[in-house]
């Protein structure tokens, strides 16, 4: 074993060190390949929602799973909590400028592996259907923003978006 002056071993791996630019620290995957991420807002953070959606296809991969992160939407394959999911590849994301996503739900009753609707409520009022998987936009309702808040819109499923 070589060692140098102070007693350090010369080879020794390090996990992290300190330049005058900043910290560089090394990531495990799946923290570095995470979504961007939105810097803290201390009068109050935007809550993450998640909604999951079966869809009985013939792979064994059926649920789905959509969440926002910020203005950010993302819609992946669910494999399970022992699974990890491939961050760095969504089905579909989406990044909206003026608003941002406060809620949203899946219509269960119409989900196929084909095509499934997904209700998205904003910040200001508008509640969007969108098709993540054929990454289609469909309506977008109450565009003036006439209630008060996305959460008074139900989905087709009977939940509160």
């Amino acid at each position: 074993m070589a060692t140098e002056g102070g007693g350090k071993e010369m080879n020794e791996i390090k996990t992290q060190f300190t330049t005058r630019e900043g910290l560089y620290k090394l990531l495990p995957h799946s923290e570095y390949s995470r979504p961007n991420r939105v810097p803290f807002n201390s009068q109050g953070s935007n809550p993450v929602r998640v909604s999951f959606v079966n869809l009985n296809d013939q792979s064994g991969n059926g649920d789905r799973l959509c969440f926002n992160v910020g203005r950010e939407l993302y819609f992946y394959i669910y494999k399970g909590v022992r699974k990890a999911a491939d961050l760095s590849k969504p089905i579909d994301k989406r990044i909206y400028k003026g608003t941002q996503p406060t809620c949203h739900d899946f219509n269960h009753l119409t989900a196929t592996a084909e095509s499934v609707s997904l209700l998205v409520g904003f910040s200001a009022g508008q509640v969007q259907l969108i098709d993540p998987i054929k990454k289609e936009t469909s309506k977008l309702f109450n565009e003036e923003g006439s209630l008060s808040s996305p959460s008074q819109a139900s989905s087709p499923g009977g939940t509160v978006v």
